[in-house]
């Protein structure tokens, strides 16, 4: 199913897939975080124990998810014989995370100091 959407990231040079990567994993915490942000508005206050299984629950698909955008192409390429790229590409991921991390960091600092 997803095959063919990874067979089209590999035709990128490894500088490039670690950017997409990292950004796909920079998305998809923004939405988890997005959700977590408005859970009160959404569910309203719990007062079961559901609401920390629910937590535990999405952090572990959350693990899962980036596990397989970060992990799924270096995968294939260590299993083809291209062990260097595989390596490097999950450096590289690595690194752009970094740098949308960073980026997220020096926003929020300006952000706060606006606000204050």
């Amino acid at each position: 199913m997803f095959g063919k959407l990874f067979d089209k990231k590999s035709k990128l040079s490894i500088k490039w897939m670690g950017f997409l990567q990292a950004l796909e994993v920079a998305l998809y915490c923004t939405l988890v975080g997005l959700f977590i942000w408005n859970g009160n508005a959404l569910f309203g206050t719990m007062n079961v124990f559901l609401g920390p299984v629910l937590m535990l629950i999405l952090f572990s698909v959350s693990v899962l998810v980036c596990g397989i955008l970060v992990f799924y192409q270096p995968y294939r390429l260590f299993f083809d014989g291209k062990k260097k790229e595989a390596a490097d590409l999950v450096i590289y991921t690595t690194i752009w995370l970094f740098v949308f991390f960073l980026i997220a960091l020096i926003k929020l600092v300006i952000l706060t100091n606006l606000i204050s």
